[in-house]
């Protein structure tokens, strides 16, 4: 595709992501500011309720989950870190480390589909896998363990009417993951009109991310990630390169491609990327204006965009304005 082609569509694309980042509303619904995240959703079979959502946080930090007792989910997510662990790789259970970065889990109640290469298709799903592969959990052990201490079993009766099992553990860590939401931001509060909320240099920035940048273009809000996999040129002249989302389609085409990520609370998350090569947010931004290394499989949409430094500063004031002000407090555990 030539330039000036993948240019239009760009622009096109980020009209529509514009337009078209919420759901229409029922009628006679208040308006929804462009900010504002709307309800998370949930399975049928797994409703979101406050005493599941308190007993999962208690499991969030139990190291009782782990093969070896030395490890909790919280382990490689933590709150003052964006709920990632800074760095670049974390330790399994077993003391080999990851082949990816640890990503958020702040808004993973609206992803599409988990893992950075999208394997899992429902958070359900994705936690039991860590639960057994990074964590190294026996989850029938673990449950059998829960329901000896009288405080789980209460807690589990009051959440699902059952005993601690598989299915109620991993319910229950998926419906505390789905009030991991980012509170309200510098920039959501400049959009809802107050006065001052965020720098000149941010409100520019939004401007160059919006539209000189492209980063809406992937990057849309009110999520600030469009949950598709893209080859960014990450992979390329690697000595054993990640095949990203082949693994998953097995279509040559999705070869090198990772998740978009979302770029809530991004400034806490150091460092960057699937493969966290970008130490700090300026180098991250850096990298996408200069439209990624050479790769077969790269997306058309990675092409330089011309940024000089002044504007990639002012797209990371912008950033910075994306973080949120939600307080986090440790549960005491049973």
């Amino acid at each position: 595709m030539r330039k000036p082609a993948v240019a239009a569509f760009i622009i096109a694309a980020a009209a529509v992501a514009v337009t078209a980042c919420t759901a229409p509303e029922p009628a006679g619904a208040p308006a929804r500011r462009m900010s504002e995240l709307p309800p998370p959703p949930a399975p049928a079979d797994n409703p979101i309720t406050a005493e599941k959502a308190a007993l999962g946080k208690l499991l969030f930090h139990d190291k009782r989950l782990s093969g070896n007792g030395q490890m909790a989910c919280q382990s490689c997510h933590y709150h003052h870190l964006g709920w990632a662990d800074a760095t670049r790789f974390s330790a399994m259970h077993n003391g080999n480390l990851n082949t990816r970065h640890t990503p958020t889990i702040y808004n993973v109640a609206y992803q599409t589909s988990w893992y950075w290469d999208g394997r899992a298709a429902t958070l359900e799903a994705n936690n039991l896998a860590a639960w057994r592969n990074q964590m190294g959990g026996d989850p029938a052990r673990v449950a059998a363990s829960l329901n000896a201490i009288p405080a789980y079993r209460e807690a589990f009766q009051k959440a699902f009417g059952a005993p601690a099992s598989q299915d109620t553990i991993v319910k229950a860590l998926a419906t505390y993951f789905r009030t991991l939401n980012t509170g309200e931001s510098a920039w959501d509060r400049h959009e809802m009109g107050r006065a001052n909320a965020v720098s000149r240099d941010a409100r520019e920035g939004f401007d160059l991310f919006a539209g000189k940048g492209r980063c809406i273009v992937c990057h849309t809000p009110p999520f600030y990630t469009n949950n598709e996999h893209y080859n960014i040129g990450l992979e390329a002249g690697k000595a054993k390169p990640d095949p990203g989302r082949f693994n998953v389609t097995r279509r040559v085409e999705d070869t090198g491609a990772f998740k978009t990520p979302t770029l809530r609370a991004v400034a806490r998350s150091a460092p960057y990327f699937h493969d966290a090569s970008a130490a700090t947010l300026e180098e991250a931004v850096r990298y996408m204006a200069g439209g990624g290394r050479a790769d077969p499989h790269k997306t058309p949409l990675m092409i330089p965009t011309g940024l000089t430094d002044a504007e990639i500063r002012k797209i990371v004031a912008f950033l910075e304005a994306l973080t949120g002000n939600d307080t986090y407090e440790a549960p005491r555990l049973p």
